[in-house]
């Protein structure tokens, strides 16, 4: 990862089809780092967790910087709301309104791969070419940012968490 780049860590619940698992083939290329157990994630991460109330901005920007973005690689389909517990409330982020571009959930709002989750952060840190670097390894990679351009652009816009709010609330 260059220098410049805000760290990305998956844990792998191995509940994936591996051949279909954005987060092993992100570690494949270097693009994030892969941990076995939950409690390997760096401990002041930030952690992608759709259940939480609390959203990523600007706000988390120093923190990402620092310590990194991390994201449960688990099965929507096995999990469902249902996230593992033991992450504390202050680590955790949600995303705001996107749609999945991937083919496993084309078209769902909310239920985003492991790299559309980094990618969907990194817009909204100001990295997008690290985002682009992350999208670039998947033939489906560009359609997520067609399909989410206007929310992506809005969301990259907000100062903080507020502001990601309101430009959410233009979308759903």
């Amino acid at each position: 990862m260059p220098p410049d780049s805000i760290p990305l860590y998956f844990y792998d619940g191995k509940q994936c089809d591996p051949k279909k698992c954005s987060g092993r083939k992100l570690a494949k290329f270097g693009l994030a780092r892969q941990v076995v157990k939950m409690n390997a994630l760096p401990p002041a991460s930030l952690v992608l967790m759709p259940t939480t109330r609390k959203v990523l901005s600007k706000d988390d920007l120093e923190t990402a910087r620092k310590s990194g973005i991390a994201v449960l690689d688990l099965s929507w389909k096995a999990t469902g709301d249902e996230f593992p517990a033991g992450i504390k409330d202050s680590r955790q982020r949600a995303l705001p309104f996107l749609l999945a571009a991937n083919p496993v959930n084309y078209g769902k709002p909310f239920i985003l791969s492991s790299a559309e989750a980094f990618a969907a952060s990194l817009i909204i840190l100001g990295y997008r070419e690290q985002a682009e670097s992350v999208m670039s390894k998947f033939t489906w990679g560009q359609t997520f940012f067609t399909l989410n351009r206007e929310p992506l652009e809005e969301y990259e816009k907000a100062d903080n968490a507020a502001g990601i709010i309101e430009a959410q609330s233009f979308f759903i």
